[in-house]
């Protein structure tokens, strides 16, 4: 990919060798200064389809930190997926030198905007907290030559939709953009279409998905027993770490509380926590020093934590796509994940809703052999007359749009400079 050599060399440490479908096919394109339309699912590898190609650009033109002026912005909708796309940023350019900021909600602004003052090529930020900071003075988009829009569906649904048209007005009309989505609902093409430049299209599904590679039971439960058969289900040596999904956030401290007090370490994520103790939990649960996150739906999306080995329902969702993005947090980059959902009687209205959803009937868990459902390829716990036991695959996204290979780099001279025709020229 004729990528920065300080690049390769972090590649090399960090052990990637050969780069995912998503990162292929728009690498090259991205490099070369052309704008991408991408739809590709949380842990495909996106986030080094537009950070190596960043980075890249800052090593290759030797971009300089101007004081609140950055280079390059990259737009995501939480605070957490603005952390993981800093500290990504981080390990890939550990060999070359570049400064960046992350401009976020929930906590102070002081050290951010300390941070823009000292002078950075790179801004990571989520809308809300930039407009402030825009607002304020600290931040001036007026430099930005690569801009970088990360899961777009979930930044409308979420409603930043206004927020994002008045920091698109603040952009240079001559910039390259780089346009991330998971779906693509008639919205977000209305939205890439105003945004992009002749775009390079890329809709990447994965060989499996990562639904399709989750092992989905449910186990029947009556309310009082669920906190019981928590800890029995944690207790088993096939669970390594896992995420523990309630309905409240009442909910999930009460939980995190109890499987503390019986020995299992578990630390509690949701809305009303401050950023700071989010934080601090997160790190424990990637860390290893914590066992069992439970959390609130808002961990549902965008979290990208390895190696998680279960996912477990506590309480069943009301919405059904909640269900798809919550047992998404198992089964990532290639691995195997198991969900298992509680179900009471007074939850089995939700059970058909998630069924009718996602096209199938789940596995129940047949009592006989209960453990064998929560360890990875198990096929004994299927019960008679509820369905072949196929997983639910999510849907298909193939053929949303076309795919493209086109505007791959053709020479190894280096990058042009940035407004000698790559990303300027360009009119809107």
């Amino acid at each position: 990919m004729n990528l920065f050599a300080p690049l390769k060399q972090a590649l090399r440490d960090t052990g990637y060798e050969t780069p995912t479908p998503i990162q292929a096919q728009t690498i090259p394109s991205a490099i070369d200064g052309q704008d991408v339309l991408g739809c590709a699912q949380t842990g495909t590898g996106k986030t080094a389809a537009f950070a190596l190609p960043i980075l890249d650009f800052i090593g290759q033109d030797k971009v300089s930190a101007q004081r609140c002026r950055p280079a390059a912005l990259v737009l995501a909708p939480t605070r957490e997926l603005a952390i993981q796309i800093g500290d990504s940023f981080r390990t890939y350019g550990k060999r070359m030198k570049f400064r960046q900021a992350l401009v976020y909600g929930g906590v102070g602004q002081a050290k951010q905007v300390d941070a823009l003052r000292k002078g950075v090529q790179l801004l990571i930020a989520t809308p809300g907290r930039l407009i402030d900071l825009m607002d304020q003075g600290y931040v001036d988009l007026s430099d930005v030559e690569i801009f970088v829009l990360d899961e777009a569906d979930r930044m409308l649904d979420m409603g930043f939709a206004p927020a994002l048209k008045k920091i698109i007005a603040k952009l240079p009309k001559e910039r390259q953009s780089l346009f991330f989505s998971a779906t693509m609902p008639p919205k977000v093409a209305e939205l890439a279409g105003s945004l992009l430049f002749n775009p390079v299209c890329v809709d990447v599904t994965p060989e499996k998905t990562s639904v399709e590679r989750i092992r989905q039971v449910i186990r029947r439960v009556e309310r009082a027993e669920k906190s019981k058969a928590l800890k029995t289900l944690l207790s088993h040596s096939a669970v390594g770490q896992a995420i523990v999904f309630t309905r409240t956030k009442r909910g999930a401290n009460g939980v995190a509380q109890k499987l503390d007090r019986d020995g299992i370490r578990a630390v509690a994520i949701h809305g009303n926590k401050t950023q700071n103790a989010r934080q601090r939990a997160l790190d424990a649960f990637r860390s290893g020093r914590a066992n069992v996150l439970v959390a609130t739906d808002v961990a549902a999306r965008g979290l990208d934590i390895d190696d998680v080995s279960h996912v477990i329902n506590y309480d069943m969702p009301v919405e059904p796509e909640s269900y798809v993005h919550r047992i998404g947090r198992t089964g990532r980059a290639g691995a195997d994940g198991i969900a298992v959902s509680f179900c009471t009687a007074e939850e089995q209205d939700e059970l058909r809703q998630i069924e009718k959803w996602i096209g199938q009937q789940i596995d129940v868990e047949n009592p006989q052999f209960r453990f064998a459902a929560i360890q990875a390829g198990s096929k004994t716990s299927r019960s008679s007359g509820r369905g072949s036991g196929n997983r639910s695959g999510g849907g298909n996204r193939n053929g949303r749009f076309g795919r493209s290979n086109s505007g791959r780099r053709g020479n190894s001279s280096g990058r042009q400079p940035a407004m000698a025709g790559k990303r300027g020229g360009r009119s809107r």
